[in-house]
Formats: C-alpha cells, sequence, structure tokens
C-alpha cells in the first residue's frame, strides 16, 4: 500500500452522471478516507464534440449531495491544476512528441475512408482488422513513409494521429500474453496479438483518453486506479505507456458492473425509464431537448439511503451489518471485498434502505419538509405537523407518502370508502356513533388516554363488540379503515372536529 494515498474519479461531462458513476466515485471515496488519502475529481472533457453545458455542476452537486465531496478538483484545494483536460491541452502534445523520439509512437495519416475499406476487406476474408505489428508497415505512417515525407505532410497541414506502438512481435512471437494484477480481480492476462496500435493524440489537437488519463495520473501523483470493469481491456496499454514514459504504474482495481434488475445486461437509462425508478442521483433536464429525467433526491431518497445501498452494489463488509453510516463504511470497506461478478440493481431495495433511514430522521425534520412539500399545509402549524408525522412515519418509505397518510389531520373526509362502508355501517350504528359523541363531550381533560379508557369502558361494560363502534368510528374520523390509533386522531384534531365528524358519518348513513 502507497503512503500516499491519492485516488481520482474523473467522468466526462457529457451528461447527467449515472448511477454507476456515483458507486466508482463513492468507493474510490471510502478507499481515500480508510486510508486517509486524498479523493480527487478530474473532469475528462477532451471529447469537445460531447461535451454537454451543465454537465460540470451537475458532478459537483451530485457528489456534494451524496456526502462524498471531493478534497481536491476544480476551484478546491488545486494543487495540481487544471483540473478540466481541455485545459491542460498544452501538456499532452509533449509527451505525444517524446514517445515519438523515443520511438514508441509514430504520425499515422491513414484517411477514415481507407480505414474502412481495409475494415471491408478483411470482413470479406472472415477476419478482423487490426491496426498493429503486423500490418502497421503497410499502412499509411511515418514507420512505412520517409522521414521527408512524413515532414513534407506535416507542412502541408495534412491530418494526421499519433498512434502508440503497442508491441513489436516480429522477433517475439505473436502468441504471447502481458499479465498484472488487479486488486480486486487477482492476476489479468492478455493476448499480445490482439493489442492495437491506439490512436493517443487525435487531428484536432486533442488527446485521446488514454494519454490523458496517463499524463493527469502521473502528474497529479494518483497512487490507485478505481475504475468501472469497463476499462479493464484498456489496462495493458495503460501500463504499456506508463513504461514508455519510464514512470511507475499505479495500483489497479476495476469494479464490477451495475447489471439490470433482471441480472442480464448492463443498467441503463432506458432500463429506468420502462420499469420506474431513477437512474441518476439528481433531477436532469437535458439542455437541447428540454427532456427531464428524474433524479433520487427529487423523487424523495435520503442520501444516506442511497449511499447505503451503492456500497452493497458489488461489495460486502462480510458481517450480516446492513445498514452502515458513512464513518462505518469508511472503516469496513476493503476492495479485498468487492465481487468480481457484476451486481444487480434491485429498485426494492434502496427503498427498504429509504425505509429504514425514514425512521432514522427527528420528526421536526420531516415536518418541515412535508410542509414544504404540501401546499396545503402552508397555514398549519409545523409544531403540529410533526406531531402528526410522529404517528405514522412508520409505515412512509418518502415524503411523498405522508400526505396520503395523514390528510385527514388537517381536514375532515369528504366522502367515506365503499367496501369500508359496508363493513363497518351497519344496522344499530347510528344509535352507537350517537352514544360515543356523548361520551366525547363528556370527557372533560380530552387527552389519548382518557379518550380510550371512556370509550373502551363503555364499550366493555355493556359487552358490545369492538368492531361494531371502532371501525364505524375510524371510518368516520378518517374516511377509511386505514391510520393511527384511532385516539390518537381524535386527540390530534381535538373534541370539537371529533364531534363534527362523527355527526357528519351519522348524517351520511340512510
Amino acid at each position: 500500500m502507497s503512503n500516499n494515498v491519492r485516488v481520482r474519479f474523473a467522468p466526462s461531462p457529457t451528461g447527467p452522471l449515472h448511477i454507476g458513476g456515483v458507486r466508482t466515485a463513492l468507493f474510490n471515496y471510502l478507499f481515500a478516507k480508510k486510508h486517509n488519502g486524498t479523493f480527487v475529481l478530474r473532469i475528462e472533457d477532451t471529447d469537445q464534440n460531447r461535451y454537454v453545458e451543465g454537465a460540470e455542476d451537475y458532478i459537483v452537486e451530485s457528489l456534494n449531495w451524496c456526502g462524498i465531496p471531493f478534497d481536491e478538483g476544480p476551484n478546491t484545494n488545486e494543487q495540481f491544476s487544471p483540473y478540466r483536460q481541455s485545459e491542460r491541452k498544452h501538456l499532452y502534445k509533449q509527451y505525444a512528441e517524446e514517445l515519438i523520439a523515443k520511438g514508441k509512437a509514430y504520425y499515422a495519416f491513414d484517411t477514415a475512408e481507407s480505414l474502412d475499406a481495409h475494415r471491408k476487406d478483411h470482413e470479406a476474408k472472415g477476419k478482423t482488422f487490426i491496426y498493429n505489428w503486423h500490418n502497421r508497415e503497410k499502412l499509411t505512417n511515418s514507420i512505412s513513409l520517409s522521414k521527408e515525407e512524413v515532414d513534407k505532410r506535416i507542412a502541408n497541414g495534412e491530418d494526421y494521429v499519433i498512434r502508440f506502438k503497442m508491441l513489436d512481435l516480429k522477433n517475439q512471437g505473436s502468441h504471447g500474453t502481458i499479465r498484472t494484477r488487479d486488486l480486486i480481480r487477482g492476476s489479468v492476462s492478455f493476448k499480445m496479438e490482439l493489442l492495437d496500435d491506439k490512436v493517443i493524440f487525435k487531428s484536432d489537437g486533442m488527446p485521446t483518453y488514454h494519454l490523458a488519463n496517463i499524463v493527469d495520473d502521473h502528474l497529479m501523483k494518483i497512487s490507485h486506479v478505481i475504475r468501472g470493469e469497463e476499462w479493464l481491456p484498456s489496462v495493458p496499454l495503460h501500463i504499456a505507456l506508463y513504461h514508455a514514459l519510464g514512470w511507475q504504474a499505479p495500483e489497479f482495481a476495476h469494479l464490477p458492473l451495475i447489471l439490470k434488475p433482471t441480472g442480464k445486461g448492463k443498467l441503463s437509462k432506458r432500463d429506468g425509464d420502462k420499469l420506474g425508478f431513477p437512474v441518476f442521483p439528481l433531477e436532469w433536464t437535458d439542455p437541447k431537448t428540454g427532456d427531464i429525467s428524474r433524479g433520487y433526491k427529487e423523487d424523495g431518497y435520503f442520501p444516506e439511503a442511497m449511499v447505503n445501498f451503492l456500497a452493497f452494489l458489488g461489495w460486502n463488509p462480510g458481517t450480516e451489518q446492513e445498514i452502515f453510516s458513512l464513518d462505518e463504511l469508511v472503516n469496513a470497506f476493503d476492495l479485498e471485498r468487492v465481487h468480481k461478478a457484476g451486481a444487480r440493481f434491485d429498485p426494492e431495495k434502496i427503498k427498504w434502505f429509504n425505509h429504514h433511514y425514514m425512521q432514522d430522521q427527528s420528526n421536526d425534520d420531516l415536518a418541515n419538509q412535508f410542509k414544504a412539500s404540501q401546499p396545503e399545509l402552508e397555514s398549519i402549524d409545523v409544531n403540529y405537523i410533526s406531531l402528526v408525522v410522529g404517528l405514522v412515519k412508520e409505515r412512509a418509505t418518502f415524503i411523498g407518502d405522508f400526505w396520503n397518510l395523514t390528510h385527514y389531520f388537517f381536514s375532515a373526509p369528504t366522502s367515506y370508502d365503499e367496501k369500508a362502508s359496508k363493513k363497518a355501517l351497519k344496522e344499530g350504528t347510528k344509535d352507537v356513533l350517537e352514544k360515543v359523541i356523548e361520551l366525547v363531550n363528556s370527557v372533560d381533560d380530552f387527552t389519548t388516554d382518557n379518550l380510550q379508557n371512556t370509550i373502551k369502558g363503555w364499550i366493555t361494560s355493556n359487552d358490545i363488540g369492538f368492531g361494531k363502534v371502532m371501525m364505524p368510528l375510524r371510518l368516520a374520523l378518517v374516511g377509511a379503515l386505514q391510520g393511527p390509533d384511532v385516539f390518537d386522531i381524535m386527540f390530534m384534531i381535538g373534541k370539537k372536529e371529533t364531534v363534527k365528524r362523527i355527526e357528519n358519518i351519522i348524517s351520511f348513513i340512510p
């Protein structure tokens, strides 16, 4: 383990941050904090054609909402600024040219049309076209062309890319493998003959991901690269680039994919749209189309629930414990306990976490959130709302659940559930409820206990079935056979309102 752990989360600002990206950021954060290290945010915006306005701000806001802010990055502790690759492009060209000078890279002038023709020719022969050791001398590049011709083409402004000379297998045989160690997957190997000469510098003057990634990780002293498994095939190229530049490679760890709820295939935005759950931390409005994508924050999830849920996508602590605070996650986290296999996304499980964290919230905090979300509560005392929330929150998963669970605390029912009415309103119910009104009016100290003792005492002493009284009473107060303790409801809405609601249902009974 490096004495100075530095990890980075390096998203591209091409749209909203996917839930898989948040999981990658979280694992980097946990690893950094576990080892008293530094969590760096770097914006990899080398692909200017895919850049989306507002995406960088969205990334930062998402990390902050999740409670996993970066220690170093744009506008924060800029020890190795700048942190946007578009602002670092002057750095990359010199390293590309250094590789050319070392014979480790070369200029390539092949047009898109000529490369496409090669691909089609290979396909027609049942082969796969790979630009590498076996054909680079036959293509249009500074290996096959004379120095004079290369200089002339560059001087004339001809488009070119710079390709990394991955391997030269002519004198080594073409059946070897490259092996390295991954902190999650153990020993991994790659067939040498299948590795191509990747473009590391484009004709538009920007580096590709591969070169910029290596240069920035080295200059920013990144000790561990923790990223998604889709980057695993790039490992041999990245290691080769480090060696070619005379640098020590960081340690690598490749996280498992997040799979669809079915367990088959990678989770996508379409899966969320189809099955009705978000795949982004915050709501996102597409600046081009105006389309709105749902976010976990706006859907009513607590950030603690989301972080706890994501931590278990591909990792487990080796115990039965499922509920972790962020500090507990930091203490428990270990890359050796990250799985190799993909992790199935379960939208019901994150609801389970959210329900748990709902119970941990104070009634006052929940009441303020509830009041802010419900226009009908604008004139209601938040202290009253807090008492109401305390009675029902064990039944709630989201703030948005509260209105359906509590509306009768704020206004009398205007109708009665048809099925419940048939069950609760029988012959003799009017007489029973009129007696209940007498009992309610007789209670001077209007408390839950006094109401319960008075009404239940009357029921017991007269040998009346509890259902004959309590069901129509609940229906009168709520409009349905649901809700918390009847006597709590009566206490909360008060004597006058209780009597009024019982009178209302008596007038409703034929």
